[in-house]
């Protein structure tokens, strides 16, 4: 990782979600600018829901995962260009 780019990584094992909910609006998108704290993403895991947050100030450069998917602990989600 160089210090422009920061990735977020997942700290469970779980099913990775953009929204809060299907049909809502996603937490983030590319291009989007983000600030620490902002919710990024949520993680299911054993019927309980997390939510991820940026520990950086950014644009969010690239979502890694798909929708639904099964994600590992530690595995990248999303790049963020640091500001």
């Amino acid at each position: 990782m160089d210090k422009k780019n920061y990735t977020i990584h997942s700290p469970i094992m779980g099913t990775f979600y953009r929204a809060s909910s299907p049909g809502e609006k996603s937490f983030v998108e590319t291009g989007q600018k983000i600030a620490i704290n902002d919710v990024v993403c949520v993680i299911e895991s054993m019927k309980i829901f997390t939510e991820i947050r940026s520990e950086k100030e950014g644009t969010v450069s690239k979502i890694l995962v798909e929708n639904e998917e099964l994600i590992m602990k530690d595995q990248a989600l999303i790049e963020i260009k640091l500001d």
